[in-house]
């Protein structure tokens, strides 16, 4: 598990390669990231926007970014957890993401940056 804490918001990752949906002699490793978003203060935000850069070793860097996670735009109050999945293929099977959570501190209406942690990417079928 990947964590980091900022602003008293603790994002953690857990990734898996995802061997199923996976074809790796068309080059296409997929991965299945956990994340998990603790709220760990006094005060409700309200998650936005967020920003991925993405690393494929041999293919560089990509950056994605949109409104939300998965369609929504939650609210986590003080000592909740929201919890979601998403994917990423890679062309390398190895690689690394982290990014940013761009929030709104509900009682002070203040935006604030949420990092996310890096966390690796390594289909298993690379370490054998």
């Amino acid at each position: 598990m990947f964590s980091i804490t900022t602003f008293n918001i603790k994002v953690s990752v857990i990734p898996e390669y995802d061997i199923k949906n996976s074809f790796p002699s068309e080059n296409r490793f997929v991965f299945r990231y956990n994340i998990f978003i603790e709220n760990l203060g006094e005060s409700p935000v309200k998650l936005l926007r967020r920003k991925w850069l993405i690393y494929d070793v041999g293919f560089g860097f990509t950056q994605v970014s949109g409104d939300g996670v998965i369609g929504l735009t939650p609210e986590i109050h003080p000592g909740e957890t929201f919890k979601y999945f998403s994917n990423v293929a890679l062309r390398s099977g190895v690689g690394s993401m982290s990014g940013i959570y761009f929030c709104k501190n509900l009682t002070t209406n203040e935006n604030i940056e949420i990092e996310i942690p890096k966390f690796n990417l390594v289909a298993e079928v690379l370490s054998n």
